[in-house]
């Protein structure tokens, strides 16, 4: 099979750019032939801000580009990643009008949000949820810039009344069970919506012992990502267990106080992806407070790899993920003292947690390698046209 994958990189490096680079490889080592169109947001500096809003909404030359590239190569299905700035729905277009099968993962809430995150000053939004995004462009929710935010309403207000999302598109790939239901609401086909999570890589790692030495955070250090929860919960403990806190953001400031404060804080800034997974054989529990919903949850797939259970929110993509008492615990959203609660029972049921590390194992074993994923992506290429 020809597979044609096309994204838009961003200008730091994130989990989308990663998963695009995952599912090439894993295809090419299964023996397919992989084109790649991907272009670079390093470009968006060269542009003028009326040229790149015109260019988020329709790009002729990414549009001729594609087509080229299909007359070039006739791959049998096209898989699209990002498209947002650069390459634009117009490469939906191109690749119909060659007849090309098209699969998009949605890696984000793009289609239903401006700014991708369903998060507005400090809690959950969903104003623009199966509307026209007005909301979006008052508040300036894209880079909190009037004329940003305009180009991207006014592409997601464009491509709606064209119809491009319901007749351009084969398949969808929705990473959790939440996020189709999410996409559903908002006006996607729901027939066309899968879902498919990511994969990671199991490195063979095996736990140092049963009990754990700390508590681990992963992440980006800011309030989306719930670091304000957990800095709260740490203080307000009597006798607060070890905690590992890794990642960088804004909030860095904040967590640098809180490690003079309390001498079982430690920030590790941001480390290599290959200690992150040996210090979460040597965890407790991994804590994901996310206020905002995700989309997915790689680093609590990575803990699942290492038999170590996670604490999480209780809404979103990364709940969705989680079997309460079986492979980890919920807590309310934002609430410190919940959270809090969490961490004190898995303190005193060490046999129970010791049983969610290893029901997180086999879940990860099941759902989780590149061989389950590479059977369920053939799968979705398939249903969409792809005839290679």
């Amino acid at each position: 099979m020809i597979v044609l994958l096309l994204h838009n990189r961003y200008q730091l490096p994130g989990g989308e750019d990663q998963v695009c680079a995952n599912e090439g490889a894993l295809l090419e080592r299964h023996g397919h032939t992989v084109i790649r169109y991907v272009v670079h947001n390093e470009a968006v500096e060269r542009m003028g801000k009326l040229e790149l809003a015109m260019a988020t909404i329709w790009n002729r030359n990414a549009y001729s580009a594609v087509r080229a590239l299909v007359r070039r190569y006739r791959p049998h299905v096209a898989h699209v990643h990002n498209t947002l700035p650069l390459l634009s729905p117009a490469v939906y277009y191109a690749l119909r009008d060659e007849g090309v099968p098209v699969v998009q993962t949605l890696h984000n809430y793009r289609l239903l949000c401006p700014n991708a995150l369903f998060f507005r000053q400090g809690r959950v939004c969903e104003d623009c949820l199966g509307k026209m995004p007005w909301p979006a462009l008052i508040h300036r929710c894209y880079r909190q810039s009037s004329l940003a935010s305009a180009g991207v309403c006014a592409m997601l207000m464009t491509h709606r009344l064209l119809g491009t999302w319901q007749h351009t598109v084969s398949r969808y790939v929705a990473l959790t069970e939440f996020a189709r239901r999410k996409f559903i609401q908002g006006g996607l086909p729901a027939g066309k919506i899968e879902v498919k999570p990511n994969f990671v890589t199991d490195m063979a790692m095996q736990r140092d012992g049963d009990e754990g030495e700390f508590f681990l955070f992963v992440g980006r250090l800011d309030e989306a990502k719930g670091v304000t929860v957990l800095l709260d919960a740490w203080r307000q403990m009597r006798m607060a267990p070890p905690l590992r806190i890794v990642g960088d953001g804004p909030l860095a400031t904040k967590v640098r106080a809180l490690c003079g404060f309390c001498e079982n804080v430690s920030w590790w800034g941001h480390r290599p992806n290959r200690e992150v997974r040996q210090w979460m054989c040597r965890a407790k529990a991994l804590i994901v407070p996310s206020i905002v919903y995700e989309t997915f949850g790689l680093t609590t797939i990575e803990a699942f790899c290492a038999g170590l259970p996670v604490i999480a929110s209780r809404h979103g993509a990364v709940a969705s993920l989680l079997e309460e008492k079986r492979t980890g615990l919920l807590f309310d959203p934002g609430n410190a003292q919940d959270l809090i609660r969490c961490v004190e029972w898995l303190l005193e049921h060490p046999q129970q947690r010791r049983e969610m590390g290893q029901a997180a194992r086999q879940e990860f074993l099941a759902q989780y390698t590149p061989e389950a994923n590479y059977e369920a992506l053939l799968g979705i290429y398939r249903r969409a046209g792809a005839l290679g």
